[in-house]
């Protein structure tokens, strides 16, 4: 059989899987790694050099930028700041939340803008009351939307800038994109506004935002009758932790006493409570030298520095009840932010000006943060989030296959030997449903490269200017909204909100219609045929 045969089956079966959601992704991206390379469709070498694919990295290296936002405390003192001027009312939240993806995304990539906003996102919709899968998927479709709003927004618009100049037309101007860009962000806005709550699953995310400081101290003061503000039991330096006992302890029958310190970490015993909590609870306001018998269960609050709360609370004799890292990251600008804000904002402009490229400009950020000491290595490896790093490094060798082996140029004979010298508004809507198609399981890039000599020969043989085709295979690339795969945005977000494989058609594809239209009835209306 053909390998372009081959790569269409293969394909295939993957839509299938990544659609009836009963194959876990990392797995159905491993059997199409497989598959290429049993049927000869790549080399060995070739079915694992996604891997080391740019994108790959500058995944990974994101993901550990994120970790260092939270564990500095920034992602806390932003969502305070937007939660302060957009209050807790969701229409104000999706407005704000939606001009400052789509601003950010005007100069920095979808996921550098999905990345830097998600956990903001997270614990705002937290701080909100909302279940943050109700957020998470308009930010990386807003993002997307971003990226059509300049020229260096995405790669996506500079090629079709370059060939519009390069077949009889001209390049876009810098900010010329923002003509179609402006209408597809506010209205996915609005979208959001009139129908997200329909549209959009109610999903526990794998990992949630950090509990709120005030919160929990309440409930502490309430448990322990402790006289005591927040900002006395969490501050930049130092907080507190509540542990349990754990069974068989070391600390199983010792006597403590309110205002002791633990011997290994100097932590402060600030009270105890029997684990049944029919028995007595003891606190650092009592006058009593009555000292409490330790038993397996019960709660001890202590205070102290944070790193001395981490090695307490990971060590076996007791066990967190809120792990302390959480705890720290809720507290707004801890003293590691100077030096994170400084390594964030050096990234921003590597990403802004395209010094060097987008991968090496977050591997350096994450390379600087884990020197830094802003985040330690086991924090690292927790923090990426590996069943990604293998879809994306799975199927961007299906991507490469789907060109290498003549599958796109099938397509392209396909659609020219059926179009014929039709209309020009019908040829730029099957190249646009076309580039629609492909680009929910090929990257923006890799479908407009691979619809790009399509429409230039449509272009050519209708007589119709050169424009309107590349502005339109501009809009959809953009338009990547079916499937977590689609964009390193949307798998970005998938494990914070909790999504399955199935959960973004539903807001998608209303999106992709507005895309659709705008593409091929707005666009010939500002660049004529």
């Amino acid at each position: 059989m053909e390998p372009a045969t081959w790569t269409f089956i293969i394909l295939g079966a993957a839509m299938i899987a990544f659609i009836s959601s009963k194959v876990p992704l990392a797995v159905v991206a491993g059997g199409v790694v497989l598959a290429l390379w049993a049927t000869g469709v790549r080399s060995l070498p070739e079915v694992f050099e996604g891997f080391a694919d740019p994108t790959v990295v500058f995944i990974v290296s994101l993901f550990i930028v994120i970790e260092s936002l939270e564990a500095s405390g920034i992602t806390a003192w932003l969502a305070n700041f937007v939660v302060n001027r957009a209050g807790t009312s969701r229409t104000r939240l999706v407005l704000v939340i939606g001009v400052a993806a789509g601003m950010l995304g005007a100069f920095i990539s979808v996921s550098g803008t999905v990345g830097a906003l998600l956990p903001v996102v997270v614990i705002v919709t937290k701080k909100a009351g909302m279940l943050p899968s109700k957020m998470l998927i308009p930010l990386a479709f807003l993002a997307s939307g971003g990226s059509v709003l300049t020229l260096t927004a995405s790669p996506v618009n500079i090629v079709v800038s370059q060939a519009a100049s390069d077949h009889g037309g001209r390049q876009f101007g810098y900010f010329e994109f923002a003509l179609a860009g402006i209408p597809l962000v506010v209205i996915t806005i609005l979208i959001v506004l009139l129908a997200g709550d329909r549209l959009l699953p109610d999903r526990s995310p794998e990992s949630i935002a950090a509990p709120d400081p005030t919160a929990h101290a309440k409930r502490l003061r309430e448990d322990y009758r402790m006289d005591v503000s927040t900002g006395a039991l969490y501050t930049v330096e130092e907080g507190v932790a509540e542990v349990l006992v754990a069974p068989h302890s070391s600390l199983i029958g010792r006597h403590v006493l309110p205002g002791m310190t633990t011997p290994d970490d100097g932590l402060v015993v600030l009270g105890v409570r029997r684990g049944d909590h029919a028995g007595p609870l003891v606190r650092e306001s009592e006058e009593t030298e009555e000292r409490f018998e330790l038993r397996a269960g019960d709660a001890v609050l202590v205070q102290g520095p944070w790193a001395a709360l981490e090695r307490y609370a990971g060590s076996q004799d007791v066990i967190a009840v809120t792990p302390p890292q959480s705890l720290q990251r809720a507290v707004p600008l801890s003293r590691k932010y100077k030096r994170t804000l400084f390594i964030f904002a050096a990234m921003i402009l590597l990403l802004v000006t395209g010094v060097v490229p987008t991968a090496i400009a977050t591997m350096l950020a994450a390379g600087a943060l884990i020197v830094t000491k802003v985040v330690r290595l086991p924090t690292v490896y927790r923090a990426v989030p590996w069943s990604i790093v293998i879809l994306v490094g799975g199927m961007i060798p299906l991507s490469r296959a789907f060109v290498d082996t003549g599958s796109a140029d099938i397509v392209a004979d396909l659609v020219l030997g059926n179009l014929g010298a039709a209309s020009p508004y019908l040829a730029l809507l099957v190249i646009c449903v076309i580039s629609m198609v492909l680009g929910q399981f090929m990257s923006n890039l890799a479908t407009v490269l691979v619809m790009l000599p399509i429409a230039v020969a449509i272009a050519g043989s209708t007589g119709a200017s050169i424009q309107p085709f590349m502005m339109g295979l501009a809009v959809c690339g953009a338009a990547s909204f079916i499937t977590p795969v689609a964009t390193a945005g949307n798998l970005i977000v998938m494990r914070a909100g909790g999504y399955h494989f199935g959960d973004y058609w539903k807001l998608g594809l209303p999106l992709m219609v507005v895309y659709l239209g705008i593409a091929v009835l707005y666009v010939p209306l500002i660049w004529p045929f």
